[in-house]
């Protein structure tokens, strides 16, 4: 794709025809796969009712792309499927004065999932913990005979940890027991894993339980997949100052504060969520990992890091990213199949890897943006046609209102519903007034 960076340049001017014809040829989409992207063959019923219960019909989320984005070397266009006005347009723009200025590179730090097996209330920690030791290899051969696809093709459970947790009460059984908590850690190749470390886990309890004597609680898969991180840094050269010292003040601001850590945090997320959704991936699971990650140390603290070096800006983001690209949604959703050829990746590790460099980007756009002309009137000047359509203004007058708002947002620094249903008003006015002469 890098012979036609050309092709993404003035994308957001296009009509949507020309823009959709361009991410095909960049793409190498067939026909039958842009027809997918564009909604002309939405989702078929018969692969609703097995992705969901009581289905009743869909809600349309609309998908973009954001652009200018060089990842390790390689320019990629970004399927982004998201709600939020503002997201696509200050990723891409963020984008391209990287690329201008600096790169972005990533790396992965682990492949492991993590299951757990507890046992709540154990008499006799040291004992369990001895014979659960003792019986690794066991476990692990068991756990394994579970999962003979996922071994063949390279996976499987590459470890077992026994962890004790103190018990927060005092109730159950006693003060002078507690809890133990097996980590069952598995490699899933390219798959999210979910499915896969549950059956796991529910097939070792009836052994644990025979060899501690002790009976085991829950058995389930974590999202705190700290053994799983996702790591992309971000270096901007010459960076004006001012606008690199109001981006590291603003880091500072949510490592002191926990209020501002997680609007920082959701700026982040803001990058990550929609390329998440796009390709059929549980965005729930990887949010709440990273929200957890982001309280390892007892404080609630944001999850990337800006500081000036000299005259370059350095920027840092290392999450835990448990996603796939085979199996599950990914691989019967049609969308997220197309969005998955878009980015043009087939292992799970480089997709975590481009989420985490987005999330990156995303979050630099917004520091920059609060550090100089304010989150405001860059978000309100996209707002405009959001407010336009609120206001009232059917299909053919939306581009007329958003264009005067957008005006009135130069001279005011301000514009709201209100002033959008003044100019509504107006536009109708002066229509019927040209009707009738």
């Amino acid at each position: 794709m890098e012979s036609k960076r050309h092709l993404t340049e003035g994308f957001h001017r296009l009509t949507r025809t020309e823009r959709l014809s361009r991410v095909q040829e960049l793409c190498g989409l067939t026909q039958e796969e842009t027809a997918i992207l564009s909604g002309e063959r939405p989702l078929p019923w018969e692969v609703a009712e097995h992705l969901i219960e009581n289905v009743v019909g869909y809600f349309p989320m609309p998908i973009g792309v954001a652009t200018n984005f060089t990842i390790d070397g390689r320019d990629l266009l970004i399927p982004m499927a998201v709600e939020e006005t503002s997201i696509i347009a200050a990723a891409s723009a963020t984008a391209k004065w990287v690329r201008r200025e600096g790169l972005i590179r990533t790396y992965s730090k682990g492949n492991l999932i993590i299951g757990q097996v507890q046992l709540p209330s154990v008499r006799d920690a040291a004992r369990a913990r001895r014979l659960l030791h003792e019986s690794r290899e066991t476990l692990m051969g068991l756990a394994n005979a579970c999962i003979p696809g996922l071994v063949a093709r390279g996976g499987g459970i590459r470890d077992i940890a026994v962890r004790e947790v103190p018990r927060p009460d005092s109730e159950y059984g006693g003060k002078d027991r507690t809890m133990i908590v097996l980590h069952i850690l598995c490699d899933p190749c390219d798959a999210m894993g979910a499915n896969l470390i549950n059956q796991v886990c529910e097939a070792l309890k009836p052994r644990v339980e025979d060899i501690t004597g002790e009976r085991v609680g829950l058995c389930i898969l974590s999202n705190l997949v700290d053994t799983k991180l996702a790591v992309a840094e971000a270096i901007i050269r010459n960076v004006d100052p001012v606008v690199g010292r109001g981006i590291e003040e603003a880091t500072l601001f949510a490592k002191a504060d926990p209020y501002r850590a997680a609007t920082h945090n959701k700026g982040v997320l803001n990058g990550i969520d929609p390329i998440l959704i796009a390709t059929g991936n549980d965005w729930r699971a990887v949010e709440a990992g990273i929200h957890a990650y982001a309280a390892r140390s007892g404080t609630y603290q944001p999850i990337t890091d800006w500081r000036m070096e000299g005259s370059d800006l350095v920027g840092r983001i290392e999450v835990p990213l448990a996603v796939g690209t085979v199996g599950g949604v990914t691989r019967v959703h049609p969308s997220a199949r197309v969005a998955l050829k878009m980015l043009r990746i087939t292992k799970a590790e480089e997709l975590g890897r481009i989420c985490a460099a987005v999330g990156l980007i995303q979050n630099l756009g917004a520091l920059k943006a609060l550090a100089t002309v304010g989150i405001v009137k860059g978000h309100m000047q996209l707002h405009a046609a959001n407010l336009a359509i609120a206001a009232g203004a059917e299909i053919h007058e939306i581009a007329q209102v958003r264009d005067r708002l957008t005006e009135v947002l130069r001279v005011e620094k301000n514009i709201n519903l209100t002033r959008a249903r003044e100019i509504l008003e107006a536009i109708r006015v002066a229509e019927q007034s040209a009707a009738i002469h």
